[in-house]
């Protein structure tokens, strides 16, 4: 039962997680809330894991929650659940697209998708700058202005973005650099 319910959520994610990986991650904030499967914690781990490795994001988190979940059978199934629904639509599209490709209709359909994805992918940001950056149980409590933000991170945010607009080196320079001072600050904790 637990294979068949990770399929179904993973094909409803692949389904409408319009513009790539990182619009998967809305779905994703959702998905913790309705199952408990992981944590924003978790989540932002594993965005950290599969922005770090191989792959593209949706499917590596896919891979990760099927396999805490449910093993490595859940593993496949909740990543076969999250890409069935774009192989089923590159199918028919491209079935149709052949009798469609100079349609205006079809040329507006995809231009509009073009802000759905972009606010998906802003969606995901804003949530992974929230859990990285702020302590949001401060909001809620009498703490004061400096207690708001996780400081490491918001210092190691601001130096990776002024190395990138000094230096413009490749990113798996800037993803060394920020795990390598994850590791420091996780040895100074």
């Amino acid at each position: 039962m637990i294979l068949l319910q990770l399929f179904y959520e993973f094909f409803k994610i692949g389904l409408f997680a319009v513009g790539g990986g990182a619009a998967t991650i809305p779905f994703l904030y959702s998905l913790s809330d309705a199952t408990a499967w992981f944590s924003y914690t978790d989540l932002a781990n594993m965005i950290a894991i599969s922005e770090s490795t191989p792959g593209a994001i949706g499917v590596n988190m896919s891979s990760y929650v099927g396999m805490t979940v449910a093993g490595i059978p859940g593993c496949i199934i909740a990543t076969l659940g999250l890409v069935a629904p774009s192989i089923i639509v590159i199918l028919v599209i491209a079935h149709f697209l052949k009798r469609f490709r100079d349609s205006r209709l079809v040329q507006d359909i995809f231009y509009g998708l073009r802000p759905a994805s972009t606010g998906l992918i802003a969606s995901a940001c804003l949530g992974l700058a929230q859990i990285s950056l702020l302590d949001v149980g401060a909001l809620t409590s009498i703490y004061t202005l400096s207690n708001l933000f996780h400081w490491k991170e918001v210092v190691l945010a601001l130096l990776i973005y002024m190395g990138i607009k000094k230096f413009n080196k490749h990113p798996i320079v800037y993803i060394g650099a920020a795990a390598a001072f994850g590791i420091i600050f996780q040895l100074a904790a």
